[in-house]
């Protein structure tokens, strides 16, 4: 693997996710590949568990480990071409990414989409422009439209959790993974939601269904392949796993449509499902996109979830160390 920015970067899911399950069983496995190897951590945005799980994983393969928050710690960067920088940039990505390059043998970069201009957020500028001039291995910590870490992440969880308590072994019957939209206070990404289409799409091992108001469809690059419903009582019967995310309308861009509160995931609505093992990739608010019930409740994953986003991080840092050999 020579770089990490989304599941086009990988060859086999499947075997990807043995082997962060394998780093979960025994973490320190290879705890020798990182030696005298560098990674640097590049944030233009908060986090709290890829931040941290990241390093976790980094360190678990001896990797030394920098962290460096862009929006506190160092000067704005300016990403556009040609720009003449008379404005509130200090810095420009060609000077300063070569540089990093310089300094890390991998390079993992956070951005977020500003949600005013759809074509410059889809365009991925940011992390491309991290690819152009770093000159080295790049891992995506989340981009303006997908976040693999997390999807792949997902993925782990959801084979674990079938190999704990098969939940669509009968039969030969596929497990049936819905993607939920929930209410929320304020415009949010697709990234998720396009990241976890795009992964489970591609995985190609469930019955993949995604449930949403009217209005708030995604890009059909990411989503093709799922069954579309606008009915999410009708998607959730009998689903095995129910994955809930907020995400603002796509077609005109970064907006709110519709904040109905019956979106939200309670008891009484999963009561359609095959039990279902509830996922989100928090921070979630909750009482608005999950009740407290449904979040501590016993099929409630999101604990495990995040834990899980360690070994997604460890298995693609160590696919990226050994290229580096």
């Amino acid at each position: 693997m020579k770089q990490f920015i989304s599941v086009e970067d990988v060859k086999d899911i499947n075997v990807l996710v043995e082997k962060a399950l394998s780093y979960k069983a025994n973490p320190f496995a290879d705890k020798h590949l990182g030696a005298n190897k560098r990674i640097g951590l590049l944030f233009l945005n908060p986090s709290l568990r890829t931040r941290i799980s990241t390093q976790i994983a980094a360190e678990n393969l001896g990797m030394q480990v920098i962290t460096f928050n862009v929006d506190k710690d160092g000067w704005k960067l300016e990403f556009e071409e040609e720009a003449i920088m008379s404005g509130a940039t200090v810095e420009h990505v060609k000077d300063a990414a070569p540089i990093l390059g310089s300094y890390f043998d991998i390079l993992a970069v956070r951005s977020f989409p500003n949600l005013i201009n759809k074509e410059e957020d889809y365009s991925e500028h940011v992390i491309k422009q991290f690819i152009k001039y770093a000159g080295i291995p790049v891992v995506s910590l989340e981009t303006s439209t997908l976040h693999p870490l997390q999807s792949l992440t997902d993925v782990i969880t959801i084979k674990e959790q079938m190999a704990f308590a098969p939940t669509a072994g009968e039969s030969g019957r596929r497990p049936r993974i819905v993607l939920t939209w929930a209410p929320h206070i304020k415009p949010l990404p697709q990234c998720v939601a396009n990241s976890f289409a795009q992964w489970i799409n591609a995985w190609g091992e469930a019955e993949f269904v995604i449930a949403h108001p009217e209005d708030y469809e995604l890009d059909v690059k990411f989503t093709k392949g799922a069954t579309i419903t606008h009915n999410q009582r009708e998607a959730l019967q009998e689903a095995d796993f129910v994955y809930v995310k907020n995400w603002s309308t796509y077609k005109d861009y970064g907006k709110i449509y519709n904040n109905d509160p019956s979106w939200m995931l309670t008891p009484e609505t999963l009561k359609a499902t095959n039990h279902a093992k509830i996922m989100h990739c928090l921070p979630v608010r909750r009482n608005v996109e999950l009740s407290d019930e449904v979040l501590d409740s016993e099929n409630s994953l999101v604990t495990t979830e995040a834990s899980n986003r360690v070994w997604a991080a460890q298995a693609v840092l160590s696919e990226i160390l050994k290229e580096l050999k």
